[in-house]
């Protein structure tokens, strides 16, 4: 079954427990974040004044970029999911589709020190096996943690404010169709799996 993410812009109070949420379950190293959350304003002029925070993410594309431009096939959609995802093996550090994707959810893993220096200690030794160096990361909806293979991602989890979400593809465009939802971040034709409900003006 294919899966979608809602988050409704008017419940995101830029909490950013999504972010350590997804940071601790996925073990990120220094520096390196799956989740976002941008602060947009404040717009208007006083006192119509507003600003609302807008979460960010790899958009687990149907049309994907990243893929396309990928030498190495390292980065792939799972047939039986359409997850987006990406073969550490095959990876080769190129870059090729950090610079295609408009959502700029990828990063670059360029060391393996730690928190504390080049000597990882037992936890990280652990946890940092996933992403060798010089390897592209990205959320990947929690596919790997979620012990059957199914994702399962931890942000909607962590969400206190219920902003986010998860589950049936077509049950989530049902709900953005219903509010009259849009994507905020640059569709590029790349049909996102990631959609918002917008914020609700007066």
């Amino acid at each position: 079954m294919r899966k979608g993410l809602l988050i409704n812009l008017d419940r995101c109070s830029g909490c950013d427990s999504c972010i350590v949420a997804c940071k601790l379950e996925n073990d990120l190293p220094l520096g390196h974040f799956y989740n976002k959350v941008i602060a947009v304003g404040p717009t208007g002029t006083f006192p119509n004044v507003e600003k609302y925070w807008l979460p960010s993410q790899c958009q687990q594309c149907e049309n994907p970029a990243c893929v396309h431009v990928c030498p190495t096939a390292a980065s792939y959609r799972d047939p039986e999911t359409g997850m987006v995802l990406i073969d550490k093996e095959k990876c080769i550090g190129c870059k090729s589709c950090m610079e295609a994707c408009p959502y700029g959810a990828r990063y670059l893993v360029q060391s393996e020190d730690g928190y504390f220096g080049s000597e990882l200690n037992e936890y990280e030794s652990v946890a940092y096996e996933n992403m060798p160096k010089m390897t592209v990361d990205k959320c990947d909806f929690c596919i790997e943690h979620s012990g059957d293979g199914k994702p399962d991602p931890v942000c909607v989890k962590a969400c206190m404010a219920e902003a986010r979400l998860f589950g049936d593809l077509d049950e989530m465009k049902k709900l953005v169709a219903e509010r009259g939802g849009e994507a905020y971040l640059p569709e590029e034709g790349t049909e996102p799996r990631v959609f918002y409900l917008p914020t609700i003006t007066a």
